[in-house]
């Protein structure tokens, strides 16, 4: 039996669905224990009858249906606007709440009236750290992050620099509250008045970056950008997409030079492009190169669908 609290929130939860039956069964379980305001879920045009469950299973629980996938941001407009509550919590389908996570961002959203976002302290089904704030993207950046750099420049600062691991948002430990640029979408508590005031995500991006943009804008309109570990959320992560692993390469490095074509100058633009189609040339050839010598089919499935995401990228398809 699902214990749940005994008076509501004054938090809203919105989540968007693409194909994740599942995973939305198990989120909704979590989130309706903890009495939220109301719960809104918009389906991107799902195929595994996820609507379905949520009507048989959740029928307290407000659905859209999209008839075509409309992309992560547009849903989650359409979903918030939807919303009655003072704050709502945007959720990926693939999370789950500990016990007591409305009331804990909401009550930091009431203490904290500069914070338009909130993002809770993230963490794998394992328990570890996921990491869920970030710096904006720089040239620099975008070159260590795509070249699998960063990974070990992390490993380095843990290692040989502690004093520097709080400034490298990769090696921050991410426990305590503070001021940051950008935050992962998976799971952001709104401030919805804020929210509207900058007209929601761009439904431009269609996948990835939309988050960034919606934080920079609200930044630039003069509010702030909160983590705040008052509570965990577990993230399974690529729930929808780790099925079309060269369209989702596509697709972020597309959406990582559309943020530079939208806020930064046509210089760092050009410098960015051509690190990227840079990156993508090296491995497009080291990929063909491993898949020659690779005789696992699954490896050589994964290469394939990296060398075929380069390609693309390097042609503009």
């Amino acid at each position: 039996m699902t214990l749940v609290y005994s008076c509501k929130t004054t938090m809203a939860v919105a989540i968007v669905n693409y194909n994740t039956r599942d995973y939305l069964r198990a989120c909704l379980s979590t989130v309706l224990s903890q009495a939220p305001s109301e719960v809104i879920v918009v389906d991107n045009g799902s195929s595994d009858d996820s609507l379905e469950m949520v009507h048989a299973d959740y029928p307290s629980v407000v659905v859209q249906a999209n008839k075509t996938n409309v992309g992560y941001g547009a849903a989650a407009n359409q979903a918030i606007a939807r919303c009655k509550a003072a704050y709502v919590l945007l959720l990926n389908a693939d999370t789950l709440l500990k016990p007591g996570a409305l009331h804990a961002l909401s009550s930091y959203l009431d203490q904290n009236p500069r914070a338009a976002i909130v993002g809770p302290r993230l963490i794998e089904v394992d328990g570890s750290l996921q990491a869920s704030c970030y710096p904006y993207p720089t040239p620099l950046h975008t070159l260590l992050e795509n070249s699998r750099c960063a990974i070990t420049l992390g490993r380095l600062i843990r290692r040989y620099a502690p004093p520097f691991r709080k400034l490298y948002l990769r090696t921050w430990a991410h426990d305590y509250a503070r001021v940051v640029p950008w935050l992962k979408g998976a799971a952001l508590a709104i401030r919805r008045e804020t929210f509207e005031a900058v007209d929601g995500f761009d439904p431009s991006f269609f996948m990835y970056f939309e988050d960034a943009d919606l934080c920079y804008r609200l930044k630039a309109a003069g509010w702030q950008i909160h983590f705040a570990p008052v509570t965990t959320v577990v993230h399974v992560g690529g729930a929808s997409t780790r099925k079309y692993r060269a369209d989702m390469t596509v697709r972020l490095l597309a959406s990582t030079l559309q943020f530079y074509k939208r806020h930064s100058s046509r210089v760092r633009h050009a410098e960015a492009v051509t690190i990227v189609k840079g990156l993508m040339l090296a491995r497009w050839l080291g990929g063909t190169f491993r898949f020659c010598l690779t005789r696992d089919r699954g490896k050589r499935s994964e290469i394939g669908a990296d060398i075929t995401a380069s390609r693309r990228i390097l042609l503009g398809r």
